[in-house]
């Protein structure tokens, strides 16, 4: 320890000296030395001799000896009680500069100084993006891709800026993108895939960075990783599957982004990915990859390219998959791309093997999710219909009863959907469904949905748009007068919600005849 203490007064009285570079340089050696020897000790000294000023000046003044004093910085600041005088002498500031070196060696210790000081100090984070650090560091990553170290020591570093908003924004104007996407590729081991998508998955969070990714084409990648470690039951294998499996879904969160990833064409990613996965694959990647699938289907302008490049159709071969969880959030995506779709519920609707199965799982008792799901698309094909075909195939399929079922959900938006359905397919073909209706009793489920005290309001009022529809039918009509619906209307004209009154005096209107007002 006398030796470092040499050292340390040397360096005080001489270390802006730059004609004794070579005892500078020795000074420094030792210092290191001491580190390694014992480093309580060598802390404790380093504190008490107010280096921190003098390893300023040389990086500083000293081109020669900078990398050196950088190396002494990053060691010294592996010890959490050095971070603060190391600070005070504003070392983070004469650090920056030196990312803008050519030499590797130099990169590799300020970077690492830097990324030590920093460490959990937000503060001083975004110090380092206000001054341009971000700049610097994907220039490192563009420019020494292949060196393992530099690379290792600059995703640490966007690891721990990546969180912040500012960070991100900086990000957002460079091509950060693209070099992350070829780090994911080349990456070989655990731990820099963790290290890639830890950061990844920080920036997917910023609506241009996802778009940014996508357009480096991070899913393709992302596809060829699960399929690698596709069956794989090794605990890292599987976080990696779960890491890739969550950055796809966040890359799909938000209705802009997902226009632009279905016209890159990730939907039909995804749906090979599901392919590959449906039978024995990885339940986070057909967790993911459904997920992913439903938020794609939402805004309308996605639905008509979707239908267009026959995903309805590769939606349909996958539900061959036995699993519920898998047939449920299918049907569901099924079931958005139906709505406000005339021409996807006509192609869904003339489906019979579709239909069929459909009809299977609204019988499913030991799944309630999935016949939920698939009552709903039944609607949602007739609600979004105009076709006399598709409502014929429903009747054949025997969907009819199901939808009948329905209209006494213990959900009212279910419920609403059923009479909704029901109604528009009474007004395109009653005729067809008229025995189906007689069967399934559907003039008395209604009635008794008038009469419950329970029943929201919504119900009541869609109930008695359907009855209007029904009365059309001489058979149906007379069902409604024997079951003395007529006193549950006049009961009606005095409930609480305008809407309700004003549709029980048409419903009442068209059932004596009368032309409503």
């Amino acid at each position: 320890m006398e030796t470092l203490s040499q050292h340390l007064e040397y360096l005080a009285l001489c270390g802006d000296d730059t004609k004794a570079e070579d005892q500078i340089l020795e000074s420094l050696n030792g210092i290191l030395l001491a580190l390694t020897e014992d480093k309580q000790r060598s802390f404790s000294l380093l504190r008490e001799s107010g280096i921190f000023l003098t390893l300023a000046k040389i990086l500083k003044g000293n081109p020669r000896c900078a990398v050196k004093a950088a190396q002494v910085l990053s060691e010294i600041a592996k010890n959490e009680e050095m971070k603060k005088p190391c600070i005070e002498a504003d070392l983070v500031l004469t650090l920056i500069p030196l990312l803008e070196s050519t030499d590797q060696e130099m990169l590799l210790h300020a970077g690492r100084a830097i990324g030590r000081i920093c460490y959990d100090n937000r503060d001083l984070q975004e110090e380092l993006v206000k001054v341009g650090v971000i700049t610097s560091l994907v220039r490192i990553l563009t420019d020494y891709a292949e060196s393992e170290p530099l690379v290792h020591v600059d995703l640490l570093a966007l690891c721990n800026l990546a969180d912040l908003d500012t960070a991100k924004e900086a990000l957002s104007k460079t091509k950060v993108a693209e070099q992350l996407v070829k780090q994911l590729r080349r990456a070989e081991n655990h731990e820099r895939l963790e290290i890639v998508f830890e950061v990844l998955q920080a920036l997917a969070e910023n609506d241009a960075l996802k778009v940014q990714l996508v357009e480096a084409g991070v899913q393709e990648v992302l596809s060829e990783i699960l399929l690698r470690l596709q069956g794989s039951s090794q605990a890292e294998d599987t976080c990696i599957v779960k890491a890739a499996s969550d950055l796809i879904v966040s890359l799909l969160l938000g209705d802009g982004n997902c226009v632009r990833m279905v016209q890159l064409g990730v939907i039909h990613q995804l749906l090979d990915l599901l392919e590959t996965h449906v039978e024995s694959g990885d339940i986070s990647v057909q967790h993911a990859a459904l997920s992913a699938l439903r938020n794609l289907a939402i805004p309308v302008v996605n639905k008509v390219q979707m239908l267009e490049e026959g995903v309805a159709e590769r939606i349909q071969a996958l539900l061959r998959s036995e699993m519920p969880p898998v047939q449920f959030k299918l049907l569901g995506t099924l079931r958005l791309l139906a709505d406000g779709q005339a021409d996807a519920a006509e192609i869904l609707g003339q489906d019979p093997m579709l239909l069929n199965r459909l009809v299977q799982w609204c019988n499913a008792n030991d799944h309630t999710g999935v016949r939920g799901e698939a009552n709903r698309l039944l609607a949602s094909i007739l609600r979004h219909n105009r076709s006399q075909e598709v409502v014929k195939a429903i009747q054949e399929a025997q969907g009819v009863k199901h939808l009948v079922s329905m209209t006494t959900s213990k959900h009212t938006a279910m419920q609403n959907e059923a009479l909704n359905a029901l109604a528009i397919a009474s007004a395109i073909d009653l005729e067809t469904l008229e025995e189906s209706f007689k069967e399934s009793q559907l003039v008395q489920s209604l009635h008794k949905l008038l009469q419950d005290d329970n029943t929201s309001p919504e119900v009541k009022y869609n109930s008695m748009g359907l009855l209007c529809s029904l009365l059309n039918s001489g058979d149906l009509r007379q069902e409604i007068e024997d079951d003395k619906i007529k006193e549950t209307l006049e009961k009606l004209c005095s409930h609480s919600n305008a809407d309700v009154v004003k549709e029980a005096v048409t419903t009442l209107q068209v059932l004596r005849g009368e032309t409503p007002h």
